[in-house]
């Protein structure tokens, strides 16, 4: 089963899935894709940490997400990614995509039209149990940076390509899932 769970930030999408992924009776591998670059994301790492079973396998990925999907899905796991937008932003400013809207440049960056390519085409092909959490970006104005529009265009387009490759979508708001496909491919 793949699953995608959206949400604005502070939503409840990042306890839903983890409440997913305990229930799910697998074993459970937190694949986390954030990097505490300071002190206030460090304190979100620790409070994620903190929130988790013990029990649960903890694994770091920045970049290469769907090799590492492939290296740790068994159809007896449950992998709980957090977060798929944490993950697009590594790969904005890892490669040149961010510089590049910044100077005002058409995008040309492979290290972030393969790595998500590589996730969507992956995805489809991993057993167990794939919970993947994403926030929903697009809501609010278009922002005024060019990398902040860059990052909502592409946040948007990947959300819509992981939702149509997984069999069940969430949308969290104010702590309540509201289920937009389910099982069997159509809205609950």
């Amino acid at each position: 089963m793949k699953e995608l769970i959206l949400g604005g930030a502070r939503s409840g999408k990042s306890l839903l899935a983890e409440q997913r992924a305990a229930q799910s009776g697998l074993r459970v591998i937190y694949l986390a894709t954030a990097e505490a670059r300071d002190g206030e994301m460090r304190r979100r790492i620790d409070h994620h940490r903190a929130r988790r079973p013990a029990d649960w396998g903890c694994v770091e990925e920045t970049q290469d997400l769907a090799a590492r999907l492939q290296s740790l899905a068994t159809p007896d796991t449950c992998i709980l990614v957090d977060g798929r937008t944490l993950w697009l932003s590594n790969l904005l400013f890892a490669g040149r995509a961010a510089a590049q809207a910044e100077a005002g440049e058409a995008i040309e960056c492979p290290l972030f039209s393969d790595q998500t390519r590589a996730l969507i085409d992956t995805l489809p092909t991993l057993p167990g149990h794939i919970i993947l959490v994403s926030n929903e970006v697009g809501w609010g104005i278009v922002p005024m940076h060019p990398v902040s529009r860059l990052f909502g265009d592409e946040q948007g387009r990947l959300n819509q390509r992981v939702g149509a490759a997984c069999e069940q979508v969430t949308l969290v708001a104010a702590g309540l899932p509201l289920s937009l496909k389910a099982p069997g491919g159509s809205a609950a």
